[in-house]
């Protein structure tokens, strides 16, 4: 996707780029719970960015865009550390003791610190009874959707709410730097495309994924043998849907839409979530959550309203 104003880009496009983030990011906590049934996190985490990053940078290559420059590599690998590693392998480690769904509901938290963090435009958003409002609105809805999940998670035992109060400590680490580090590369100025920002921040996170997983010795323990093929599905689509079309859309939006409304998918990714376990999973759904999704979505439609309401 090309860069561009938010003025002087199509609204289909910026239509698409939102379903894109909205449905292919949701389905992505189902696949990294697959994938990491079969192999640690770090080691997910490097196939996952060291392909995406290394085959979106050729393209960029192969496209005649220069891909060195130290003064734009630097800020685009702080960024990926503070998305990819730390935000999506927050998402990765807690889905080790919680179920997808339920690590979907935490993230949600996210467009809140969007809110605190986003110093700049705390006026407009602050200012705007609609955009706190749906914020709100779709947190209950988050609330309503995962609510009995919650409860049961923290009642199963000494052992499982010690592990699932740890991964609570470490989504919220993890939202906080999402927040950040989208903030930080929508406001960090370089010379890069969307597209070459992108790449090198999935491989800075793939390279940090590497690096952890030597350190922790989980490349002893793995065995590419060992890896059935439903493990390797899940890479590929991790690598091809969740990074090189999912995370290139977001790049993109975040160049030329608010933050703020951006950050919505937090709050449609768990409506994916829980509809691939209903489908797949076997899983079922009640009239409270129903509910929960159609809080959810009207939330979303208040954020997006208030935002194109002051671009108009």
């Amino acid at each position: 996707m090309e860069d561009g104003s938010s003025s002087s880009v199509s609204a289909t496009k910026i239509i698409a780029a939102f379903a894109v983030i909205y449905i292919v990011w949701g389905s992505t906590f189902f696949f990294i719970r697959m994938a990491i049934q079969t192999m640690p996190v770090t080691v997910m985490g490097t196939f996952r960015f060291c392909f995406a990053g290394t085959i979106m940078l050729c393209w960029c290559f192969f496209s005649g865009e220069r891909l060195w420059g130290l003064k734009n590599i630097l800020p685009a690998f702080f960024t990926g550390l503070l998305l990819l590693y730390i935000g999506n392998g927050a998402v990765a480690w807690s889905e080790q003791f919680l179920a997808s769904s339920l690590v979907a509901v935490f993230v949600a938290s996210s467009p809140m610190w969007f809110v605190l963090l986003d110093y700049s435009k705390w006026k407009e958003n602050f200012s705007s009874k609609k955009t706190i409002a749906g914020l709100l609105l779709g947190f209950v809805g988050i609330l309503l959707l995962f609510g009995d999940n919650l409860v049961r998670s923290f009642t199963a035992g000494s052992g499982d709410n010690k592990w699932a109060l740890a991964s609570l400590g470490v989504l919220t680490i993890g939202s906080v730097s999402w927040a950040a580090g989208s903030l930080y590369g929508k406001y960090k100025s370089t010379g890069f495309s969307g597209s070459l920002n992108a790449g090198w921040q999935m491989l800075a996170a793939g390279i940090a994924y590497a690096v952890t997983g030597m350190l922790r010795r989980d490349w002893n323990d793995f065995h590419w043998q060992d890896v059935p093929a439903s493990g390797w599905s899940a890479i590929v689509y991790l690598v091809t849907m969740g990074s090189l079309v999912g995370y290139s859309a977001f790049v993109w939006l975040l160049r030329v839409r608010p933050a703020t409304q951006v950050s919505t998918h937090a709050y449609v990714n768990p409506v994916i979530a829980v509809l691939l376990g209903v489908f797949f999973a076997g899983e079922t759904i009640n009239g409270k959550q129903i509910a929960g999704l159609a809080v959810i979505l009207g939330g979303v439609l208040l954020v997006n309203l208030a935002k194109y309401m002051k671009s108009s």
